[in-house]
């Protein structure tokens, strides 16, 4: 049993070295945090997605940074997870990137806006966060599951358009690389002629009614391209 005096130093020497921890990690948060929320890259487009964040009450229904609503998928490493071109896509129009599923508000951002809420998102996704929050432990589809190895393979190594990389890919996979949420399209070309393709890409709704795929915002030529490559994938 300690005496008075013992325990009275017990207590200030607890209270100093408490203390003093509690000051040197507040100091080193502070010093780590310009790196780590990445502020040189706080551009004048970051604040003004901000603003478009907050006056629209985003946070109601999506989780930022581990704040916000859990309605909505979180959004912390939505750039990284879907690209600049799919989100533009989706925030001009979620219900036709999702028929029948989103329950997202439309809310006719102008072009400038969308552009400042994508690099808002950036800039979130880009803070140091120590790992958080962790990728999903989803084992992607393996080529082997959905087609042959050699059609794997030519879909490694055949080069993709620009609006596959920077659409399809955020659901579809291709030689085990890619999204999850839509089949793989390994071999795509072996199962499906390219009239069917171009039909299916132009308006999937009217192929089979119901279905999850979007009508994607091609033109003529971002079409075709994209049809040539998955006649190739066989």
């Amino acid at each position: 049993m300690l005496s008075k005096s013992q325990a009275r130093a017990f207590f200030l020497g607890g209270t100093a070295l408490f203390s003093a921890t509690f000051l040197f990690l507040s100091f080193d948060t502070v010093r780590q945090t310009g790196a780590r929320t990445n502020s040189a890259n706080l551009t004048d487009a970051v604040r003004r997605g901000k603003e478009v964040w907050d006056g629209n009450n985003c946070m109601g229904c999506h989780t930022l940074l581990g704040e916000g609503a859990y309605y909505a998928p979180d959004l912390t490493k939505v750039y990284e997870r879907r690209g600049p071109e799919w989100m533009r896509v989706f925030i001009r129009d979620p219900q036709a990137m999702f028929p029948g599923e989103r329950k997202m508000v439309q809310y006719d951002f102008s072009d400038q806006e969308i552009d400042d809420v994508i690099a808002f998102l950036k800039w979130c996704g880009e803070i140091d966060t120590n790992g958080w929050p962790p990728a999903p432990d989803i084992a992607g589809p393996s080529a082997g599951s959905t087609a042959s190895a050699a059609g794997a393979a030519q879909g490694a190594t055949v080069t993709q358009p620009e609006k596959f990389a920077q659409l399809c890919v955020a659901c579809h996979a291709v030689g085990g690389k890619g999204g999850v949420v839509g089949p793989a399209l390994d071999g795509i070309g072996a199962r499906r002629d390219a009239a069917y393709l171009h039909k299916w890409l132009a308006d999937p709704q009217a192929i089979k009614p119901g279905t999850a795929m979007p009508k994607l915002p091609l033109s003529a030529t971002e079409l075709d391209e994209i049809v040539t490559y998955l006649s190739g994938l066989k």
